[in-house]
């Protein structure tokens, strides 16, 4: 399935920062980033299973904001893309 992960941590501390980094190096081993906080992730069940428990770990749920956007296989054909872009086609070869 389609994950679409986006984030928000607050920078203001040290502490903050770090969480920042340790958010964004989860989800780069889960999927590509689309933008700064979001990562597109093709997980399976147990995947995102991990996934979720790993970024709950990480954040500070007082001070930053996660969110998981699902995309079911219907719709993926619905997203539209402009601009640069390195996105990687989960399905296509994995040389190109």
């Amino acid at each position: 399935m389609l994950v679409v992960v986006a984030y928000d941590v607050n920078t203001v501390t040290a502490a903050g920062r770090r969480r920042l980094r340790r958010v964004a190096r989860v989800c780069s081993s889960y999927g590509q980033r689309a933008q700064k906080s979001v990562f597109e992730c093709n997980l399976s069940p147990k995947e995102l299973v991990i996934m979720r428990g790993r970024l709950l770990d990480e954040i500070d749920q007082r001070a930053d904001s996660l969110r998981l956007y699902f995309i079911n296989d219907a719709d993926t054909g619905k997203i539209e893309q402009y601009g640069q872009s390195r996105m990687w086609d989960f399905d296509g070869p994995l040389v190109v």
